[in-house]
């Protein structure tokens, strides 16, 4: 099984290399020379989320037993935390490239939903991190708990690529907000589309504009609507999203994230939907039965 997850790493390096972060591209950077080429760093990234390493330390001692034959050059640990934390763009925008390469990104259908992130549990960690820009308290209505952390946005595929995402503040933006800056600011379909979503999405204004740009909000029944929109709500669609968004979670280890700073929240996001697309990528590739399977790289 151990191929599967080197294969994945073999076809992504040589498409990132070739078309998205090419090296014979990359400007000369004062100091000393990088162990890791950009395309060569979003791969052992994504391994590292992919094998449920959410320590960057003991991913590196666990890394040259499990991709050494693949990466015989691996940085040191001062190195690649510095690294990897500048490396937000590059997995951004290797996310962007295979999630376009995948053949749902051509499917006229979208799933959008937000959930917390959360940031810390004590007041102690509220004072001593530096994500005052991002966090704040929020309300978790799907736990009917309030959260000390960040609001993430989503729009997939219904298979759950991730096509567009972002994080915001909780209190200096709500869902609808953030639905509209990220329509605005990242077409998540080639062209206009259905997006399903929840409740929390109705508004006129919200609606107006995904109607302006062309897509169309489906989303469940309000009772004090006198004439809903949607008759018929698909809620086997809800479900998917919400997988997806347990498997960022959980399997890819964003709700261990430990950042500490905007950058370092940012950077973990754009890593483990990296790893999400990545995965769904080469699942198509090989012909995989389920798309968003992980099982096959976990080990």
């Amino acid at each position: 099984m151990k191929t599967n997850l080197d294969a994945l790493l073999t076809a992504l390096y040589v498409h990132l290399d070739d078309h998205v972060l090419r090296s014979a591209d990359r400007p000369r950077r004062r100091g000393p020379a990088r162990t890791l080429n950009d395309a060569e760093l979003v791969c052992v990234a994504i391994a590292q989320v992919l094998l449920g390493c959410d320590s960057e330390r003991r991913w590196l001692r666990t890394a040259p037993a499990r991709i050494g034959h693949l990466f015989p050059r691996l940085p040191g640990q001062s190195e690649y935390n510095r690294h990897l934390r500048d490396a937000a763009p590059a997995l951004a925008a290797a996310a962007a490239w295979l999630v376009r390469r995948i053949p749902s990104w051509h499917d006229r259908l979208r799933l959008m939903d937000g959930t917390p992130l959360r940031c810390g549990a004590s007041r102690t960690t509220v004072h001593r991190s530096a994500l005052g820009e991002i966090a704040g308290y929020g309300m978790d209505k799907s736990h009917h708990a309030f959260y000390w952390g960040a609001k993430l946005m989503l729009i997939t595929t219904p298979e759950g690529a991730v096509c567009s995402f972002s994080v915001a503040h909780p209190k200096e933006l709500d869902e609808r907000k953030q639905a509209i800056h990220l329509l605005h600011t990242r077409p998540p379909a080639p062209g206009p589309c259905p997006i399903v979503c929840d409740k929390g999405f109705a508004g006129a204004e919200v609606e107006k504009t995904a109607a302006g740009l062309g897509h169309l909000l489906i989303r469940p029944v309000r009772q004090d609507e006198p004439e809903p929109p949607v008759k018929v709500f698909p809620a086997w669609l809800r479900q998917r999203i919400e997988a997806v968004i347990w498997t960022l979670k959980n399997q890819l280890g964003l709700e261990r994230h430990a950042a500490r700073t905007t950058e370092g929240l940012w950077t973990r996001l754009c890593q483990r939907i990296c790893a999400l697309n990545a995965a769904i990528w080469h699942n198509w590739l090989i012909d995989a039965p389920v798309k968003r399977s992980l099982i096959a790289y976990d080990h």
